[in-house]
C-alpha cells in the first residue's frame, strides 16, 4: 500500500504549485504533526478532485507549520465496498474525510437527497449557488446532528449526469424501457429510473466498467469526464445528453475529530477547503466540456435529448420526495429552482 500511495503523490504533488525546494525545505523545520488524518475520494488519481484536495492539504500542513499531516486516498484506496462502505468508516472515525455526492450520503442524512432532485438544477453553477446558500446551510445542520461536519463552501463539482450505454440510443422515456440501468447505492436513483421504466441495477462506481463489460447492465448515467476517467467508453456506443441530474462531492468531516481541532487549525482547514473547491469547479465545468470532445473522438454516438417528456413522467417521485425531504427543505430548494412536479 505504501509503495502505491508514494506513487501517485509524488504524481500528484509535481502537478501542483506548492511542490519543489521550497517546500522540501520548509518539511525539515517543521514538528512532528499533532493531527494525522486520512482524506477519501472516489475520483482518480489524475481527476480534478485529487489535484485540488493535494494542494489543499499541502496548504494546510505548511500554513500550520507541520501541525496537521492529511493522507489522501483517490479511488477510496480501492476498498471493496466503494462508497458506502468509507462512508461508515467516516461516521465511525476510522476515516476522517471524505468527498460524497449527497444521493449516498442520503442513506445516513436523507434531506442530502435533495441534490440528487432530478431535472431540479439546470447547470452546475446553479447547483453551486444553492449548496453555498440557505439550501447548503440546512443541510449542514441535518449533517450535524448525524456526527457530520459540513463546510460552508464544500460541495466539490462532479457535474451533470448525462445516460451512456452500449446496446441503444436513449432518445425519448420508451427507450429506457426494460433497460437495465446501472445506478448508485440511493434511493432517489431507483426511484427515478423505475418511473421512467428501465429497470435499475445498483453497482458501486468502482465496478461500473467490469458491469457493462460483462452486460450485466446496458447503461449508466454520470457526468461525461467521469466516462472519461474511468475508460467507460471502451465499454459503450452511445451517450445521450439528458441533463437530468447534477451531482457533486459534499467534503465531510468526522464529528469527533473535527473537535479535537483547535478553533485556529479549524479556521485554516475551512479557507482552504474553501479555495480548492472553487477552483475545481472551474476545473470540472472544463473537464466535462472537453470529454464531450474527447469521447466523440473515440466512437461514441452523441444525441441531444428533449427533458418535457421525461420530467412529465417524475411527478409521483417529486411528490413523493416532497413528502420524504419534508417542508422546509423542498421549499428552500423551489427557492433556488423554481416550482418542480
Amino acid at each position: 500500500m505504501t509503495h502505491h500511495y508514494e506513487h501517485w503523490t509524488r504524481r500528484a504533488f509535481l502537478s501542483t504549485a506548492v511542490a519543489g525546494p521550497l517546500a522540501t525545505t520548509r518539511l525539515r523545520g517543521q514538528r512532528q504533526p499533532e493531527f494525522t488524518f486520512t482524506q477519501y475520494h472516489n475520483q482518480t488519481a489524475d481527476s480534478t478532485l485529487q489535484r485540488r484536495l493535494v494542494e489543499m492539504w499541502t496548504a494546510v500542513r505548511d500554513e500550520s507549520g507541520g501541525r496537521i499531516e492529511t493522507r489522501i486516498f483517490p479511488e477510496n484506496n480501492k476498498h471493496p465496498g466503494s462508497d458506502p462502505a468509507v462512508l461508515q468508516m467516516l461516521v465511525s472515525g476510522e476515516v476522517q474525510f471524505f468527498t460524497l455526492m449527497g444521493g449516498i450520503l442520503g442513506n445516513v442524512v436523507p434531506v442530502l437527497n435533495v441534490q440528487q432532485v432530478p431535472f431540479a438544477f439546470r447547470t452546475a453553477e446553479a447547483a453551486h449557488r444553492a449548496m453555498d446558500g440557505a439550501l447548503g446551510a440546512y443541510l449542514r445542520q441535518e449533517m450535524a446532528a448525524k456526527g457530520i461536519v459540513g463546510f460552508a463552501v464544500g460541495a466539490f463539482d462532479n457535474g451533470i449526469r448525462q445516460i451512456g450505454g452500449r446496446t441503444r440510443p436513449v432518445r425519448t422515456p420508451a427507450d429506457l424501457v426494460g433497460l437495465r440501468m446501472r445506478v448508485p447505492d440511493g434511493r432517489m436513483f431507483d426511484d427515478m429510473f423505475r418511473a421512467l421504466g428501465a429497470e435499475p441495477v445498483t453497482v458501486n462506481s468502482s465496478g461500473i466498467y467490469a458491469a457493462l463489460k460483462s452486460g450485466t447492465v446496458d447503461a449508466q448515467e454520470n457526468p461525461l469526464a467521469y466516462m472519461l476517467s474511468f475508460r467507460h467508453y471502451e465499454v459503450m456506443k452511445y451517450i445521450s445528453l439528458t441533463n437530468h441530474m447534477w451531482s457533486g462531492f459534499n467534503l465531510i468531516a468526522n464529528q469527533a475529530a473535527w473537535r479535537r481541532l483547535p478553533a485556529d487549525l479549524q479556521s485554516l482547514i475551512e479557507r482552504h477547503a474553501a479555495r480548492a473547491v472553487r477552483l475545481q469547479r472551474q476545473d470540472q465545468e472544463r473537464a466535462n466540456a472537453e470529454a464531450r470532445t474527447q469521447l466523440a473522438s473515440r466512437g461514441l454516438a452523441f444525441n441531444d435529448v428533449d427533458e418535457a417528456p421525461f420530467r412529465a413522467k417524475l411527478a409521483g417521485v417529486y411528490g413523493s420526495w416532497k413528502q420524504i425531504l419534508g417542508a422546509k427543505c423542498w421549499g428552500l430548494l423551489e427557492a433556488e429552482v423554481g416550482r418542480l412536479g
